[in-house]
């Protein structure tokens, strides 16, 4: 049999066997079993009451390749601890005809087997919820005497041996001293460099981040309010802000929320950039944008050696006219059924040449399995003698682990046929391209580079043979010549 191992290591439990420990049981029962294994998932600090477990969805979907039996876990509530999910990727297990078995619970399959595989799951859901509970309880115990509860201790405060929260005398004056300064008219980015100053700095010694500031700023335990869950108690921490300068920090940020952005918008995107070269120089043609005596904005890809004034003679092309033309080409090209099937084939090739260790392994495995054939010929014609026995052995084990290999190799990087590449080609034709993010995924996929000149394009795809010229005459409207981009013009503060 074919299997693979599941481990995960739950963050509410330091106590459970370690992800090495569960290995080492799960790979002795492999070998007990007779059971070869091809891979190990393994999902380490993550919860099983939930099937959010990267590992554990890869293992469900790899089920389904057929490339393994039996998937073996320490205990079945490393596999889940929520009979709803126990149950449904059980289910799918079973139809991709593999099953799951635990290393240290001995489960009969029989109408016993299933009785206590159902009662295992359900103690270990039980042991989950009573395990929620207990904490639960224990935190709000401790948040009735007001006791610090875990989590991040705010700037300004410090926990003392009994739990509970005191004044920093370092950072709790910082803290006054920003919400004044917001008070006054101070801006997000000026506390952000007035703590950087004083010394407030994040675990890189970098600065705070705006956005850090803003909860300290929002933050009602420096009003000397606790909270945890139901429970508010009013003064039961040592407050470091005045309520009236709280609510009024409170209402000037609510107000600056509601002020048009100082921020400038999000710079336009140039689907191109790293893509469009000038034809004359090589240089890279960079996005640049200027304004126009009658408040227009102009944006242009323009060649960098012109724009450091390093000798390039190229001159600047509108972003809209050469995108559009290069999305253009491309879908022309993804409409030609003759490109797509040469497309195919490339991917096909560049696949085969690109694993080398898989056809080793099945020319090895097909030489082999020839070898067998050969011995098994030669000794019903009676030819035996301790040799050939020996020969054969050995060759039934290089075939074994040959299949091994092969089955490895597969589950890592799957094949995909002629007709997956062909489908996935041709789901570009429905794309929707006045959707910015369809044109960049677009372009991403088959163009390669872009040389500009002033008097052609030079278009090339991700293809073998796929460059394409396109001269100044055979495009209508062309813009290859449409000179430098306005100066740019700011407006004032």
């Amino acid at each position: 049999m074919k299997g693979v191992i599941y481990a995960r290591y739950s963050s509410d439990n330091q106590r459970e066997e370690s992800i090495e420990g569960q290995l080492r049981e799960c790979k002795e029962y492999a070998e007990r079993n007779g059971i070869t294994i091809l891979k190990t998932y393994v999902d380490r600090a993550l919860s099983a009451k939930t099937d959010h477990r990267p590992d554990f969805q890869n293992m469900i979907k790899d089920s389904g390749k057929g490339l393994f039996d039996v998937v073996i876990v320490w205990k079945l509530d490393r596999f889940a601890r929520n009979r709803y999910d126990s149950a449904h990727y059980k289910s799918v297990l079973r139809k991709n005809g593999v099953k799951v078995v635990s290393a240290k619970e001995a489960i009969a399959e029989d109408s016993t087997g299933i009785l206590l595989e159902s009662l295992l799951e359900g103690y270990a859901e039980f042991y989950s919820a009573e395990l929620s509970e207990k904490v639960i309880r224990g935190l709000t115990d401790n948040a009735l005497k007001t006791k610090y509860n875990g989590g991040g201790v705010p700037i300004g405060y410090i926990i003392d041996k009994e739990q509970h929260f005191q004044l920093d005398p370092v950072t709790s004056p910082l803290v006054l001293e920003a919400f004044t300064l917001y008070d006054k008219g101070a801006t997000m980015k000026e506390l952000v460099d007035y703590l950087f100053e004083k010394g407030l700095c994040d675990r890189n010694s970098r600065p705070l981040k705006i956005d850090v500031v803003a909860r300290l700023l929002k933050n009602r335990r420096y009003i000397g309010e606790y909270r945890y869950r139901e429970i508010v108690r009013d003064g039961a921490i040592p407050a470091i802000v005045p309520v009236d300068l709280f609510d009024r920090v409170q209402e000037r940020m609510v107000k600056n929320k509601k002020a048009p952005a100082r921020k400038k918008a999000k710079a336009e995107e140039y689907l191109l950039t790293t893509k469009l070269f000038c034809g004359y120089c090589s240089a890279p043609m960079v996005g640049e944008s200027g304004t126009s005596r009658t408040n227009t904005v102009h944006r242009y890809y323009k060649c960098a050696n012109v724009k450091k004034k390093k000798g390039c003679h190229k001159k600047s092309v509108k972003k809209e006219w050469i995108e559009d033309l290069v999305l253009t080409e491309t879908m022309n090209m993804v409409f030609n059924d003759g490109m797509m099937e040469a497309l195919a084939d490339n991917l096909v090739a560049f696949q085969r040449r690109e694993n080398t260790s898989l056809p080793l392994l099945k020319r090895q495995l097909t030489e082999t399995a020839q070898g067998i054939d050969n011995l098994l010929n030669a000794i019903q014609q009676g030819i035996l003698t301790p040799s050939t026995k020996t020969r054969l052995e050995e060759l039934e084990e290089t075939k074994a682990q040959l299949e091994i290999s092969i089955l490895q190799a597969e589950m890592e990087k799957p094949p995909i046929s002629r007709e997956q590449f062909l489908f996935w080609l041709h789901r570009f034709r429905g794309i929707d391209i006045s959707q910015p993010d369809q044109r960049q995924r677009l372009i991403d996929s088959f163009v390669n580079a872009i040389y500009l000149y002033d008097d052609k394009i030079v278009l090339t795809f991700n293809y073998q043979d796929g460059t394409k010229t396109i001269t100044l005459e055979q495009v209508s409207g062309s813009d290859l010549g449409a000179g430098t981009a306005p100066a740019q013009k700011f407006p004032p503060p």
